[in-house]
């Protein structure tokens, strides 16, 4: 199967906007340079395509990515590193509804936080908080965070969570799943696949609102690089544990384009014999209409290549 053949929705349950990359994380500041490159925990790296020379990455780009991998709607969610995008992402929210769900986050690295969360719940533009907990030595249950938690699953918002690699914070989410068996969750990164617990991370789906979306597992794999024969191996392991009904796909946009294209991203599963054609159409968009609750979205059509 090909993006050509396309007959079902797809939709990015992991991706990055921002106008403009200001952070400072663990003491150090990150910030954008020229043509695509930031300053990265002291390194030049390049962030965003060659192309975004400006540092903008824009919903109007990321749209014109979507359009053109016939992807019809996508997730947006948040990480230190870019920093705090709450009023961009309220934009977008109001400018593309049938496109794009955004999440709203605050600072949890410091005490007093949840002023800020429960006024971002409240506006009603997020349908989602994210927290980058791989970068939080708090933890995850403590009473600011759940009761945060509360609101969100009182106002019917999702919780879009990455967790570190070294697992501790396990337990800390099985707590949270069962004070809020309401409260939808969504972990990253596919449980840091690559690293030794990545299974322990997944098998939090087994708890009926909890699922698993795969942001970054191109990055992940990148040593590997296309066609990601290994990345595809995990998700079949993953959908033997816990059902193919509970992984979504996610592209980790933009950082994962600059090594590949954005329809690079997921084609890879669409050609893969691991998965037949019901798991592609539930992990590449089924599981996220779902989940996220998009409704009207529709599949872009398809334009040909100059090169074909």
């Amino acid at each position: 199967m090909t993006v050509k053949d396309l007959d079902f929705c797809i939709i990015d349950a992991h991706s990055h906007l921002w106008l403009r990359q200001e952070a400072v994380v663990e003491g150090q500041r990150i910030f954008q340079l020229s043509n695509g490159r930031s300053i990265f925990f002291g390194e030049e790296r390049q962030m965003l395509p060659p192309f975004m020379v400006d540092g903008r990455n824009t919903a109007g780009v990321f749209l014109s990515n979507m359009d053109y991998a016939r992807v019809s709607a996508a997730v947006v969610v948040q990480e230190f590193i870019d920093g705090l995008q709450n009023e961009y992402l309220a934009e977008v929210a109001r400018g593309w509804p049938e496109r794009f769900k955004v999440c709203g986050m605050c600072d949890y690295r410091r005490p007093g936080f949840l002023d800020d969360a429960l006024c971002l719940i409240a506006s009603g533009m997020y349908a989602g908080m994210a927290i980058p907990g791989h970068r939080l030595s708090r933890p995850l249950n403590d009473p600011e965070f759940m009761a945060m938690y509360a609101r969100m699953e009182r106002y019917g918002m999702f919780l879009s969570l990455c967790l570190h690699e070294d697992n501790h914070q396990i337990a800390e989410v099985e707590d949270i799943v069962a004070s809020f068996p309401g409260l939808k969750i969504a972990i990253g990164h596919f449980g840091m696949v690559t690293t030794p617990g990545w299974l322990d991370q997944v098998r939090l789906a087994r708890h009926d609102n909890v699922y698993v979306e795969s942001g970054g597992i191109t990055w992940l794999f990148n040593e590997e690089f296309y066609p990601f024969d290994g990345a595809v191996r995990t998700i079949r392991q993953a959908a033997d544990e816990v059902g193919i009904g509970k992984l979504m796909w996610g592209s980790d946009y933009p950082r994962t384009i600059t090594a590949i294209t954005y329809r690079m991203s997921f084609d890879f599963i669409l050609k893969s014999d691991l998965l037949d054609y019901d798991e592609k159409r539930l992990f590449l968009g089924g599981n996220a209409s779902r989940f996220y609750g998009f409704e009207d979205i529709f599949i872009p059509h398809y334009v040909k290549n100059m090169s074909e």
